[in-house]
């Protein structure tokens, strides 16, 4: 009986343990995300605001983008391609920098949002987007029911989005990009919550390891993918909900 309560106290203590640890693990994601989200929306800012800063980039009168402008918008895509191809190379204070960098380069891919956009509907959209994201996060980290399952289907849905996306780039077709805005605003909404359980049931399977260079860079590629899904969500209901000036 003893030694029966001996292993009882044991794996009680232990599940503590775990309990504890991804509580500190799911900090650490948002924290990384709420540092990436206030750079870009700082880079973004500063440059959107700032018409010499922004013609850099962009014709100030029109917005299209020019060489750097163009190279500008997709930096971001491929640097989250390399971000996956280098993860298992990168240190987890790497991974940090990495994308702590990343997210200065996506302020400036967005920067033209301040110049097409009311402040105040940004500052809407914005809090609008916080909410539903809240949301659905604590959806996904209460909920009982597997959402593995949504994850091929939502990166089919995005696959799909993008290439929609670089094609409304030369056919500009106000019925294609609203389509795409809704669409794009209930994928990433799945997202967020698909994400969030796939982040509470990587650290349940691998706390076990101790591995903790491994947690800590797990954390930082749980928060970048929270993180595009709040960014992807906001600038498609940017493009719905958002009066322009």
């Amino acid at each position: 009986m003893a030694q029966f309560d001996t292993i009882r106290t044991a794996t009680g203590t232990r599940a503590a343990e775990i309990d504890e640890g991804l509580r500190a693990h799911m900090n650490k994601v948002y924290g990384t995300m709420s540092v990436g989200m206030l750079i870009t929306f700082a880079v973004a800012w500063a440059v959107g605001t700032s018409p010499q800063l922004l013609a850099v980039f962009r014709d100030p009168i029109t917005l299209s983008p020019n060489i750097l402008g163009w190279i500008v918008m997709f930096a971001p895509l491929i640097m989250v391609f390399a971000f996956g191809a280098m993860i298992n190379r990168l240190s987890a204070s790497g991974a940090q920098l990495f994308f702590y960098a990343f997210s200065a380069v996506m302020g400036l891919s967005m920067s033209w949002i301040f110049v097409a956009f009311t402040g105040i509907s940004i500052a809407q959209v914005f809090l609008v987007t916080s909410i539903a994201f809240a949301g659905l996060s604590l959806y996904g980290y209460v909920t009982k029911k597997d959402l593995s399952g949504m994850g091929t289907f939502l990166m089919m849905g995005v696959i799909g989005l993008v290439v929609a996306m670089v094609i409304n780039l030369f056919l500009q077709s106000p019925a294609i990009m609203f389509a795409v805005s809704i669409l794009g605003v209930l994928i990433f909404a799945g997202l967020t919550a698909y994400d969030t359980q796939k982040i509470k049931t990587t650290y349940l399977q691998m706390a076990h390891s101790g591995d903790q260079e491994w947690l800590g860079k797990a954390a930082i590629m749980g928060a970048l993918n929270l993180y595009l899904d709040f960014i992807n969500m906001f600038m498609f209901l940017l493009q719905l909900l958002g009066n322009r000036e």
